[in-house]
Protein backbone atom coordinates (compact mmCIF):
# COMPACT_ATOMS: atom_id res chain seq x y z
CA UNK A 1 0.00 0.00 0.00
CA UNK A 2 1.39 3.23 -0.80
CA UNK A 3 1.58 6.31 1.52
CA UNK A 4 -1.84 8.40 -0.44
CA UNK A 5 -3.47 5.75 0.12
CA UNK A 6 -2.16 4.88 3.86
CA UNK A 7 -3.05 8.16 4.83
CA UNK A 8 -6.49 8.59 3.40
CA UNK A 9 -7.50 5.23 5.74
CA UNK A 10 -6.14 7.05 8.85
CA UNK A 11 -7.87 10.33 7.71
CA UNK A 12 -11.06 8.20 7.96
CA UNK A 13 -9.98 6.00 10.76
CA UNK A 14 -9.73 2.67 8.83
CA UNK A 15 -6.89 0.53 9.90
CA UNK A 16 -4.54 -0.82 7.20
CA UNK A 17 -4.32 -4.69 7.32
CA UNK A 18 -2.59 -6.26 9.78
CA UNK A 19 0.03 -7.32 7.58
CA UNK A 20 1.08 -3.84 6.37
CA UNK A 21 1.07 -2.46 9.50
CA UNK A 22 4.49 -0.71 9.81
CA UNK A 23 5.73 -1.56 6.24
CA UNK A 24 6.14 1.66 5.31
CA UNK A 25 7.96 2.69 8.52
CA UNK A 26 10.81 0.05 8.09
CA UNK A 27 10.35 0.21 3.85
CA UNK A 28 11.13 4.45 3.86
CA UNK A 29 12.90 5.37 6.92
CA UNK A 30 16.38 4.51 7.44
CA UNK A 31 17.02 2.50 11.07
CA UNK A 32 18.52 5.75 12.47
CA UNK A 33 15.95 7.83 12.06
CA UNK A 34 13.36 5.25 13.11
CA UNK A 35 15.33 5.29 16.22
CA UNK A 36 15.41 9.14 16.92
CA UNK A 37 11.31 9.20 16.12
CA UNK A 38 11.04 6.40 18.56
CA UNK A 39 12.86 8.29 21.01
CA UNK A 40 11.31 11.23 20.29
CA UNK A 41 8.07 9.48 20.96
CA UNK A 42 8.85 7.78 24.10
CA UNK A 43 9.88 10.99 25.85
CA UNK A 44 6.20 12.67 24.41
CA UNK A 45 4.66 10.38 26.08
CA UNK A 46 6.48 9.71 29.81
CA UNK A 47 7.53 6.29 28.34
CA UNK A 48 8.69 3.95 31.66
CA UNK A 49 11.69 3.44 32.03
CA UNK A 50 12.13 -0.08 30.26
CA UNK A 51 10.90 1.20 26.93
CA UNK A 52 12.96 4.21 26.93
CA UNK A 53 16.32 2.36 27.68
CA UNK A 54 15.17 -0.40 24.94
CA UNK A 55 14.87 2.87 22.49
CA UNK A 56 18.31 3.98 23.52
CA UNK A 57 20.22 0.33 23.28
CA UNK A 58 18.30 0.42 19.73
CA UNK A 59 19.31 3.94 19.23
CA UNK A 60 22.94 3.18 20.15
CA UNK A 61 23.24 0.26 17.56
CA UNK A 62 21.81 1.94 14.89
CA UNK A 63 25.46 4.26 15.38
CA UNK A 64 23.72 7.16 16.92
CA UNK A 65 25.71 8.59 19.37
CA UNK A 66 25.15 9.79 22.91
CA UNK A 67 25.36 13.22 22.29
CA UNK A 68 22.92 12.88 19.18
CA UNK A 69 20.38 11.23 21.48
CA UNK A 70 20.71 14.30 23.94
CA UNK A 71 20.38 16.47 20.82
CA UNK A 72 16.86 14.74 20.36
CA UNK A 73 15.88 15.81 24.12
CA UNK A 74 17.32 19.26 23.86
CA UNK A 75 15.31 19.75 20.78
CA UNK A 76 12.02 18.26 22.19
CA UNK A 77 12.12 20.74 25.26
CA UNK A 78 10.32 23.44 23.33
CA UNK A 79 7.95 20.76 21.84
CA UNK A 80 6.61 18.50 24.97
CA UNK A 81 7.91 20.52 27.37
CA UNK A 82 10.75 20.89 30.26
CA UNK A 83 8.82 18.76 32.44
CA UNK A 84 8.82 15.29 30.50
CA UNK A 85 12.33 16.20 29.22
CA UNK A 86 13.12 16.55 32.65
CA UNK A 87 11.40 13.33 33.23
CA UNK A 88 13.04 11.35 30.72
CA UNK A 89 16.62 12.44 31.50
CA UNK A 90 17.51 10.09 34.11
CA UNK A 91 15.98 7.11 32.06
CA UNK A 92 17.86 8.05 29.05
CA UNK A 93 21.25 8.32 31.27
CA UNK A 94 20.66 5.04 32.77
CA UNK A 95 20.24 3.63 29.15
CA UNK A 96 23.19 5.67 27.84
CA UNK A 97 25.23 4.32 31.06
CA UNK A 98 25.55 7.72 32.43
CA UNK A 99 23.15 7.48 35.65
CA UNK A 100 25.93 6.70 38.16
CA UNK A 101 28.48 9.50 37.12
CA UNK A 102 25.90 12.03 36.93
CA UNK A 103 23.94 10.89 40.38
CA UNK A 104 27.52 10.98 41.99
CA UNK A 105 28.54 14.53 40.56
CA UNK A 106 25.15 15.37 42.34
CA UNK A 107 26.20 14.05 45.80
CA UNK A 108 29.77 15.80 45.40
Amino acid sequence: MDGTELLRRFCIGESAPADDSGELWSTCLDHRTRAFIRIGALIAMSAPEVSLRAAVDDAVSAGIAADEIIAVMDGLVTLVGMPRTVEAAPRIAAGLGYAEDLLDGEAG
